[in-house]
Parts: C-alpha cells; sequence; structure tokens
C-alpha cells in the first residue's frame, strides 16, 4: 500500500490527475500493490477565498508522504507569478526537491519537428538543479534618487561603469544568482549515478565562458565528482551550444546536467523536440524526502471541464512517480501503454485524436491491465 498525495491545482489540473489516478491504480492491479490518495485543497480556489497560498499546516501534512501528484497551478483571475511562486515553488523549496528530472524521449508514433529524426534518436534525460542559481529570490529594483539597501550592488556599478547609480541610472535591476559546492555537487552526484545505469555518458551544461565565478564552481565540482565515476564519459557544453546541438544531434546526449536557470530554458526545448508540452512528464526529486512529480504544462484554464486536454504528460509523470517508489516494471509498463494508445490513435485533438481527456485516461488503463 503506497500512500500518496495528490493536488489537482487549477484549470485542467483536476482532470489530468483524475485520469493519472486511473492509471496508476490500474498499474497496481496488475502489479499486486495498491494506493491510498490523500487529496489537498490547494489553488486559486482557496487562495481567492482566504488568501491562502501553502500554510504550515500544508506543508506539515505533505511531509508524510514520499510522493506528491500534482496537476498544475495559475488562474486568470490572479496575477501571474503568486500562486506560481506561492505555491509550485514554494513546494520545490521546502522539500528541498534540489534535482528537477525531465526526460526527453519521442515515443511511439508521435511526430517530433526535427527532420529525419526517430524514437531511437531522441531519449535522453535532462537533470537540472531545482533549488539555487538565479532562482533563489535575491533581487530587487530602485529608481534614480532611491537608496538600494544592497550597498555593493551600487558600489559594484560604480566601479564597473564609472557612475553614481544615484544619480546617473534612471533606474537598475540586479538578481543574484548563487550556486554552491553542495548543491553542485549531490545534483551532479545524481546525475552521474544516473548515467552509470543508462548510456554510462553525461554532458554538463554551464556559461562559464562568460559568468565564470558562479559557472566556474559548477565546472570544478563537475570535474571533482568526476574522477569517482572513471566509467562514465564526461563533457562540457556552453548552454547556447547545446540548443543547438539538442535540435541538430539530440541522439548525441544520454545525460545532461545543468544549474536552474539553463535547466529550465533547455527542458522546454526537449519538450518540443519530443512532440510537445502534452508529452512532457517532470520529477521535482529529493531522494531522502518528499517528492513531487507532475507534467511540465500550465494549467490551461480555458479548457477547464472541456473534457478536452490531454492527459499523456500527467500519465507520465505518474509513471516517473511508481519508477521513484521502486515500481520499476509497473512504470514501464505505464509508458508502453501510452505508447499503444498513439499507435491506436485513442489520443485528444492536440495529437489529432478525437478522444476526451477521460477516454484516453481510460483507453491507457485498460492497456496497462492487458499488458499492452
Amino acid at each position: 500500500m503506497y500512500k500518496i498525495a495528490a493536488i489537482g491545482g487549477d484549470g485542467i489540473g483536476p482532470e489530468i490527475v483524475a485520469e493519472g489516478k486511473k492509471v496508476l491504480e490500474a498499474a497496481g492491479e496488475r502489479f499486486n500493490f495498491a494506493i491510498d490518495w490523500t487529496d489537498f485543497d490547494i489553488g486559486a480556489d482557496r487562495y481567492l477565498a482566504t488568501k491562502e497560498l501553502l500554510t504550515e499546516n500544508d506543508l506539515a501534512e505533505l511531509k508524510k508522504f514520499k510522493v506528491i501528484y500534482f496537476g498544475a497551478i495559475g488562474d486568470p483571475r490572479i496575477q501571474p507569478g503568486i500562486l506560481e511562486k506561492g505555491i509550485l515553488l514554494a513546494l520545490r523549496f521546502a522539500f528541498d526537491e534540489y534535482v528537477n528530472l525531465r526526460p526527453i524521449k519521442l515515443l511511439e508514433g508521435v511526430e517530433t519537428p526535427l527532420a529525419n529524426k526517430t524514437p531511437k534518436d531522441i531519449d535522453f534525460v535532462v537533470v537540472r538543479e531545482n533549488t539555487e542559481d538565479f532562482y533563489v529570490g535575491i533581487g530587487s529594483r530602485f529608481r534614480k534618487h532611491q537608496k538600494t539597501e544592497l550597498k555593493v550592488v551600487r558600489d559594484l556599478y560604480n566601479v564597473k561603469f564609472g557612475l553614481d547609480v544615484e544619480s546617473d541610472a534612471e533606474e537598475l535591476a540586479y538578481q543574484i544568482g548563487v550556486v554552491t559546492r553542495e548543491g553542485a555537487r549531490r545534483v551532479q552526484t545524481y546525475a552521474f549515478d544516473l548515467a552509470e545505469k543508462r548510456r554510462k555518458k553525461l554532458t554538463s551544461v554551464d556559461k562559464a565562458n562568460v559568468l565564470s565565478d558562479v559557472y566556474g564552481l559548477w565546472r570544478d565540482v563537475f570535474t571533482e565528482t568526476a574522477k569517482k565515476y572513471p566509467d562514465v564519459a564526461i563533457e562540457f557544453n556552453f548552454v547556447d551550444a547545446v540548443t543547438m546541438w539538442f535540435v541538430k544531434n539530440p541522439e548525441w546526449f544520454d545525460v545532461v546536467v545543468t544549474p536552474n536557470m539553463f535547466g529550465d530554458i533547455i527542458t522546454d526545448l526537449g519538450a518540443m523536440i519530443q512532440g510537445g508540452l502534452g508529452l512532457a512528464p517532470g520529477g521535482n526529486i529529493n531522494p531522502k524526502g518528499t517528492s513531487m512529480f507532475e507534467p511540465i504544462h500550465g494549467s490551461a484554464p480555458k479548457y477547464k471541464g472541456m473534457d478536452v486536454a490531454n492527459p499523456i504528460a500527467t500519465i507520465w509523470a505518474g509513471s516517473l512517480l511508481l519508477d521513484h517508489l521502486g515500481e520499476h516494471k509497473a512504470a514501464a509498463a505505464v509508458v508502453t501503454a501510452i505508447e499503444r494508445s498513439i499507435k491506436d490513435g485513442v489520443v485528444t485533438r492536440d495529437l489529432g485524436g478525437t478522444a476526451g481527456t477521460s477516454k484516453a485516461g481510460s483507453y491507457i488503463a485498460e492497456c496497462v491491465k492487458k499488458g499492452k
């Protein structure tokens, strides 16, 4: 019996999570495990009613679970960023989910915008550091004659440009990126361990040629960590170069490890080459704590309640969840069933089909049960 927390969230979130639950329960029937779901009312409706985003009580209860199954967040009635930062990012930071895991895999039957590429060419994993870099929230902005609390920013500006920022700059904004040795080491170790289980090749992404201090440390730690994994081939790529190679030669990559901001960018590119956001799952992982699994797309509020949303990314995220729990055969069976539904044409309209959200989810669940 696995106890799993579920947060449907906003927009299409509750609908796609419902289909994911259906498929995971089917996997349980076939592979002899059961799931005890606990649903949490966290999202836009509660915020509008109570002004609560993520409470201490929410965190205390969610901490009791090894995994959280998450739908989507975001609502047009609320200013962008409030829900995303106050709920989704807050969960990642609260549970120190320092690994963002993104499989970039072209499934059988899915078209890619890359000419002449097939499923054997697009099958790699991006491991994104999930708690540091420019997402730590250290930054501000100020206007002319407005004192800044961060004196060092003012002083650096004056030295760099020979100007008095408080007199000569109309407005200035700054954001500080933070990479720690410990933070880099732990996510890179996770990536090396994963590479050992796959094709023993690991690519590190950074921009150390320009941002040499912050990403120079990232490189130093990567080089040191690599010494513990002599059987894993390593390479360095600058982030601008890796975006080109993702498009030109995706078959080159096996496991990619990247700091937070660059990972945010290149995984969206990865989603497109694997067929679109409707096919892109993600995991936010703390190997020793509470982890969370979700589709990487948004809440698509205009499609709420219309039974048209593609549930595949959420169902695939459920596969990642099962794999994290050690149910490896069940996890693989879910992906196989997704491919079966695509081949059979039982897909939503974004993939060229006519099935609704519920029908697509039910078909995948039946495929899991029957071992298709």
